[in-house]
C-alpha cells in the first residue's frame, strides 16, 4: 500500500503519540465547549472557550500535509503554494530521502485504490497515520487534524502543555493501551522512552522486561513471548505505586 511505511512509523510512536494527545485533550477539555482557529501566517493555532472567549490555549502550528478528497491525494506542506513556513515538512522529506521512502519525497501522493466506500473515514484515519509518522520522525507533539474547506490539514503543535513525565504517563497507560492495537508493544515502549527523553534499561534475558526512569519516578514493563505487555509496576514521586496493567 502507498502509506504502508508511514503506518509502521506511526505504529512505533503510537504509545507516545496517544499519551500526548491525551494531554492535549485534557488541556482543551478544561476550556469547556471550545472552538479552534488557525493563522499560519501569524504562526498561531488557538483553542478558545465558547462561553468564555478570553480563556484560550495558544499553540504554534507546523503544517505537515493537506489531504483532499477531490483529487484523492495528499500534498506535503513543502509542496503547497504557501510553502513550508516552519521547515518541519522539509524534515519529513529529508528523512524520506535518507531512508528511501517515496511517500515522503513525492510532493503529491495519490491515494491507493483500496480506500473503501467511506472516503471521509479513510481520510480521517490517514490523517492520524501521517501525524503519527511525523511525531516519530520529528519528535514534535501533540498534533491536530483540522477540517478546512473540504480538505483536512494535519499539523504538529508546540502547545503549552507539560512535558510528558513517567509519573504523568504511567497512570494513564492502562487506559491508553485499551484503545490501541499495537503491532509491537515492546518496541512502542522503547520508542515512548526515546521520544519522551527518559532512560530505558532492559531487565533480564530476552528483553522480557524494561524499566523506564526520569526525575519523577520509574516503572517496569513486563512482556510475554509475543512482546505483549503483561504488567506494569513501579514507584512514582512521593512513593505512590504505579498503575498495574
Amino acid at each position: 500500500m502507498t502509506f504502508e511505511t508511514l503506518e509502521a512509523l506511526a505504529d512505533r510512536a503510537a504509545l507516545f503519540t496517544a499519551l500526548r494527545q491525551d494531554q492535549l485533550a485534557e488541556a482543551t477539555d478544561a476550556l469547556g465547549e471550545h472552538r479552534w482557529d488557525a493563522d499560519l501566517e501569524a504562526g498561531t493555532f488557538t483553542f478558545a472557550s465558547t462561553d468564555h472567549p478570553e480563556r484560550t490555549l495558544v499553540a504554534s502550528p507546523h503544517l505537515i500535509a493537506s489531504i483532499a478528497p477531490g483529487p484523492r491525494s495528499l500534498m506535503w506542506s513543502w509542496a503547497l503554494p504557501q510553502g513550508d513556513r516552519t521547515g518541519t515538512g522539509g524534515r519529513l522529506r529529508a528523512y524520506g530521502e535518507e531512508h528511501g521512502i517515496p511517500a515522503l519525497t513525492e510532493g503529491e501522493v495519490v491515494f491507493p485504490d483500496d480506500t473503501g466506500d467511506d472516503l471521509d473515514t479513510w481520510i480521517a484515519e490517514l490523517a492520524h497515520v501521517i501525524a503519527g509518522a511525523a511525531v516519530e520522525i520529528t519528535g514534535l507533539s501533540p498534533y491536530y487534524s483540522a477540517p478546512a474547506g473540504g480538505t483536512r490539514a494535519v499539523l504538529l503543535l508546540d502547545a503549552p502543555i507539560d512535558p510528558l513525565t513517567v509519573s504523568a504517563a504511567v497512570p494513564r497507560i492502562p487506559r491508553i493501551l485499551s484503545g490501541l492495537a499495537l503491532r509491537d508493544p515492546r518496541a512502542s515502549v522503547w520508542d515512548l522512552a526515546r521520544l519522551a527523553g527518559w532512560r530505558l534499561e532492559w531487565v533480564g534475558d530476552g528483553f522480557t522486561a524494561a524499566t523506564i526512569t526520569d526525575a519523577t519516578g520509574s516503572a517496569t514493563f513486563r512482556f510475554d513471548e509475543y512482546a505483549r505487555i503483561t504488567g506494569i509496576e513501579g514507584s512514582l514521586t512521593g512513593g505512590a505505586p504505579a498503575a498495574s496493567a
